[in-house]
C-alpha cells in the first residue's frame, strides 16, 4: 500500500460515502483497478477501516443538531415524557430508524461479504431506476419536523437494503424519504442523522474484529499507515462533501447522480464481462 494509493481510496471513500452512488462499490472497483485483490484479507480490513473516517465527519458536521437532540432526550426522559419534546422524539425515531439494519446487519454478515462484483454493478443499476422513479413521481413538500414513526421505520428498512454492496446506504435512505413525500434536503438530513448510530456502530465492531483477525494487517507497517492516512483524508473531504451535497440537494434534482450510478453499474458489467475484475 503506497501513500498515493492510500490517498486516492481516501478520497474515492469521501466522495461517495454519503452521494447515493455507493461506497463500497467504488472502493472495491477503484481497488482492484490499483491492483488490489478483493481476497486479499488487508485490503478487505483497509476498506472496513476508512469508512470510520467519514463515519466521524458526519458526527463532527451535525454535532449541533446531535447535541440538541441528545439533550433534548435526556430532558424528556428527566421529566418522564420521553416524547415530550420535538428534539426526544426525533431521537427516538433515529434509534428505531437503527434497529433494522443493525439486526440484518448481524444476522446476514457473512452471507452480505460473500456478494459478487455482479451484485455490485445490478445493484448501481436497479437503486438508480428506484431513484429516478422517486425524482419524477415524489411530491418532494415533507419537511425534517413532519418524520413519524411510519416514516422512521420505512426509512430504517431502507437502510438495511444498503448492506447489500453497490446499493448506497444514503441511496437507499434518500430514495425512500422522497418516496414517502418528503424535499430532497429533508430526505437527505434524516438519512444523515439516521447514519450516525450505525456508522458508528459498526464501524466500532468492525476495526475490533479486525483487529483481533486479521494479523496481516497488523504486520504490515505500510499498510497500517496506508490505512491511517485514508481514513484522514476520507474524514477530512468528507465534511467537505456533506455540506456541498446538501447545498445541492436545496436547489437541484438528483439526476447527476442517477446517471453516475448507472454509467458505473453498466461499466462495472463491461468489466466482469471483458475478465478486467472477477465476477
Amino acid at each position: 500500500m503506497t501513500l498515493l494509493a492510500a490517498v486516492l481510496l481516501g478520497l474515492v471513500q469521501a466522495a461517495t460515502e454519503y452521494l447515493p452512488v455507493s461506497s463500497t462499490a467504488h472502493l472495491l472497483v477503484f481497488g482492484e483497478l490499483l491492483g488490489f485483490s478483493l481476497d486479499e484479507p488487508k485490503f478487505r480490513a483497509f476498506v472496513d477501516v476508512i469508512q470510520s473516517g467519514t463515519a466521524l465527519a458526519v458526527v463532527v458536521y451535525f454535532r449541533a443538531d446531535l447535541w440538541r437532540i441528545l439533550k433534548g432526550s435526556l430532558q424528556a426522559l428527566a421529566a418522564g415524557k420521553p416524547l415530550g419534546t420535538p428534539e426526544a422524539r426525533l431521537g427516538w425515531l433515529i434509534v428505531l430508524g437503527t434497529v433494522p439494519a443493525a439486526v440484518l446487519g448481524k444476522l446476514l454478515e457473512r452471507r452480505i461479504e460473500a456478494l459478487g462484483n455482479w451484485v455490485i454493478a445490478g445493484s448501481l443499476v436497479f437503486l438508480g431506476v428506484l431513484l429516478l422513479l422517486a425524482e419524477r413521481l415524489a411530491r418532494h413538500e415533507r419537511r425534517l419536523e413532519e418524520v413519524g414513526v411510519k416514516d422512521a421505520g420505512l426509512i430504517g428498512l431502507a437502510q438495511a437494503w444498503a448492506l447489500v454492496p453497490g446499493s448506497s446506504r444514503s441511496g437507499c435512505t434518500l430514495t425512500m424519504g422522497m418516496m414517502l413525500g418528503f424535499t430532497r434536503e429533508a430526505a437527505a438530513r434524516f438519512s444523515f442523522l439516521l447514519s450516525v448510530p450505525i456508522i458508528l456502530g459498526a464501524g466500532a465492531y468492525k476495526i475490533i474484529k479486525i483487529w483481533r483477525t486479521v494479523p496481516e494487517l497488523r504486520a504490515a507497517p505500510d499498510w497500517l499507515i496506508g490505512t491511517a492516512v485514508a481514513t484522514l483524508v476520507a474524514f477530512a473531504a468528507g465534511y467537505l462533501v456533506i455540506g456541498w451535497l446538501l447545498g445541492w440537494l436545496r436547489t437541484r434534482k438528483t439526476y447527476l447522480f442517477i446517471g453516475w450510478r448507472l454509467v458505473a453499474g453498466v461499466a462495472i458489467a463491461l468489466l466482469i464481462a471483458t475478465g478486467r475484475l472477477p465476477s
